[in-house]
């Protein structure tokens, strides 16, 4: 499914949980923070932010994720498999050009930025963008999707 582009931020929700998705405006280095080392992964003005709520919850402090991440290039901090904080990671982002969805891998915990941790019903999703237009495919009839202003336009 696509969808025309616009300066906002896409929402897509299921019934337990949702996606924000946005375009990076400008290209920026992202640092990679894990418990061993720090790297650095090249972003580019239209890859994509994809803040994922596993369970829900206010969509307000993912938006809050998202910008802080796109427009202020927070650091992303990735924790070791099993760290028992990973549990109560309420949001979890990830920035590249194609990004896919998976309910398979434990929040926080991976550096790969083309995936992100969904819940079941956001699973296997690819979000990409062609031109203006993001593309989420496949995209069932049971999640829903609007845009919402981002925290810059609010």
């Amino acid at each position: 499914m696509n969808v025309s582009g616009c300066d906002d931020v896409l929402l897509v929700k299921g019934a337990h949980s949702f996606l924000l998705v946005a375009s990076v405006r400008k290209d920026f280095p992202l640092c990679i923070e894990t418990s061993h080392e720090e790297y650095y992964q090249g972003v580019h003005a239209g890859d994509l932010v994809v803040v994922s709520a596993p369970e829900a919850g206010p969509v307000e402090p993912a938006l809050m994720l998202l910008e802080l991440v796109r427009t202020y290039h927070l650091p992303l901090v990735v924790l070791p498999r099993d760290h028992p904080g990973s549990k109560r990671i309420p949001y979890v982002v990830s920035v590249a050009p194609v990004i896919q969805t998976s309910c398979s891998i434990e929040r926080g915990t991976h550096p790969e930025q083309h995936l992100v941790c969904s819940s079941d019903e956001l699973a296997g999703l690819t979000v990409s963008r062609t031109g203006r237009d993001i593309t989420i495919s496949p995209l069932p009839a049971t999640l829903t999707r609007e845009w919402v202003k981002s925290m810059e336009h609010r």
